[in-house]
């Protein structure tokens, strides 16, 4: 997964405000229960949160089933003169040398599981490698989302060098939205094409709620995006903080 994608995700993501992030998101754990010293970074992509995290002192360990983007996240944590320690295997089967006390999985990662059986076992997994009253943190995108805003839309995004097509499809379900990425890179005088495809999944507040407690978590909270209140009808991404029990 994100293979081609892996080159160019830094560049569609430049808009994410990542250390601004870092600092809600670390106010979730100060709020609910203190600041983590182990982390797992579960899906962490290109490393930007990891890094983050390692930068406020915090010992990463970040997960992601890309060979590609934990090449890209290494590459970045060695100019940073970070130390982290980065694992290619998949959510669902996550296996870690110790155990944590705090995990993360941001930027609607866990939407790209789109089994709901899957998701059940990333939480049981994720549960299974955290000590007792640690905190899980997590975003997805909303229902509302996939099918107010993504739904079968197009979008284009066009950076200096590298040209976007983003097209979405919308599934009879209402909830998965089947993903196209063409990339168009400038070559001199041609561009290189280089296509992804992927699906996401939504998931109401009551499946992941079902889940987690389910896996041995207990809900703390489901906030809107970066925010203290609970998500509007409107709100296309919703946090949950999760305590294991």
């Amino acid at each position: 997964m994100y293979n081609s994608f892996a080159k160019y995700y830094d560049i569609l993501m430049s808009d994410v405000d990542y250390s601004a992030r870092t600092d809600y998101i670390l106010s979730l754990f100060d709020k609910f229960g203190g600041r983590p010293t182990r982390l797992l970074d579960l899906a962490c992509g290109s490393g930007e949160f990891s890094n983050e995290f390692a930068r406020r002192g915090i010992s990463v360990t970040g997960v992601d089933i890309s060979e590609e983007m934990l090449c890209i996240a290494q590459e970045k944590t060695e100019k940073q003169g970070n130390s982290i320690l980065y694992i290619c295997q998949p959510a669902q089967n996550l296996e870690l040398c110790g155990r944590v006390d705090g995990a993360v999985c941001l930027l609607d990662s866990l939407n790209h599981i789109t089994n709901y059986g899957e998701l059940c076992e990333v939480f049981i997994k994720v549960s299974q490698f955290s000590e007792k009253n640690s905190l899980f943190i997590f975003d997805m995108n909303t229902p509302y989302k996939h099918s107010e805003v993504l739904a079968d839309n197009t979008f284009v995004i066009e950076d200096e060098d590298v040209y976007c097509v983003w097209q979405n499809f919308l599934s009879d379900d209402g909830c998965t939205t089947d993903i196209i990425l063409d990339f168009f890179e400038k070559d001199n005088d041609k561009y290189i094409r280089n296509s992804e495809c992927f699906s996401e999944r939504a998931y109401s507040e009551e499946e992941i709620v079902f889940a987690l407690e389910n896996a041995g978590f207990c809900v703390e909270a489901v906030l809107g995006d970066m925010s203290d209140k609970a998500p509007k009808i409107d709100e296309e991404r919703m946090f949950f903080v999760a305590r294991k029990v």
